[in-house]
C-alpha cells in the first residue's frame, strides 16, 4: 500500500492499493489547524485500511504556505522513518491535474493569501500517466491571474484529494522517475525569522 499526505491546502490522508484502488481516505478543507488534525487523520486512515504492508509515503511538496506545507511533510517523513520505508516527494498541483488528462492546456489554481494565486500550467499526461508540465509553478497577484493565463482553462482548487496525490506518486515510482526534490515549495518564506547575529561595537 502507498500512503500519501498533503497539507498544501487543507490536511488531506490517503491510503491506495499498489494498483491505485483507494484503501481509505479523509480530509479537512479548513487552510488551518493541519497540526491538531493530522494525527487523528492518519489514526483513521489506517484503522479503516485494514491490514496490509505500506511500502512507501508519498508527501505532498507544495506550493503552500510554510507552516502548514511543514506540517504534513515532518509526519510523512516520521511516519516513513518509523516504518524504514522510503518518501516519494510529489508536486501538489500534479493531484488535481491527474483527473484533467484530455482537456487540452489547462491551468491549476489554488489561493496563496495575501491576494495571491498560485498557478501551474499542464498539458495532458506524460507517457508514464504523470500530469505533463508545461509551465512550473507560478505565484501571481489574483487579480493579474486571467490575463497572466491568456485564455488557457483555469482550474481553481479548493481540497486536494490525498488519493491522486498517491496515484501521481504510485506512478512515479513505476516509471522510476523522481518528480520533486526534498525542498518544499514554499509559496514564500515566514515573516518571523530569526535575529541576524548582534553587531560588535567598539574597537
Amino acid at each position: 500500500m502507498i500512503l500519501a499526505v498533503d497539507t498544501s491546502l487543507g490536511t488531506a490522508v490517503a491510503l491506495i492499493d499498489d494498483d491505485g484502488a483507494v484503501r481509505a481516505e479523509a480530509r479537512t478543507s479548513d487552510p488551518l489547524g493541519h497540526a491538531e488534525v493530522i494525527g487523528d487523520l492518519l489514526a483513521g486512515v489506517l484503522a479503516e485500511a485494514g491490514p496490509g504492508e505500506i511500502t512507501h509515503v508519498v508527501a505532498g511538496m507544495g506550493p503552500g504556505p510554510f507552516t502548514g506545507l511543514r506540517i504534513g511533510i515532518a509526519a510523512a517523513r516520521a511516519f516513513a522513518l518509523g516504518r524504514g520505508i522510503p518518501v516519494v516527494p510529489v508536486p501538489s498541483h500534479l493531484a488535481p491535474a491527474l483527473g484533467e488528462d484530455g482537456a487540452g492546456r489547462f491551468a491549476i489554481v489554488t489561493d496563496a493569501r495575501r491576494r495571491e494565486v498560485a498557478v501551474t500550467v499542464f498539458e495532458g499526461l506524460d507517457a508514464d500517466g504523470i500530469p505533463s508540465v508545461v509551465a512550473d509553478t507560478a505565484l501571481v497577484p489574483a487579480a493579474d491571474a486571467d490575463a497572466r493565463l491568456d485564455g488557457v482553462r483555469r482550474i481553481d482548487v479548493a481540497e486536494l484529494s490525498a488519493v491522486d496525490l498517491a496515484r501521481v506518486g504510485a506512478r512515479a515510482l513505476a516509471a522510476g522517475r523522481t518528480l520533486a526534490d526534498e525542498e518544499p515549495l514554499y509559496m514564500r518564506q515566514p515573516d518571523v525569522k530569526a535575529p541576524a547575529a548582534p553587531k560588535r561595537v567598539g574597537p
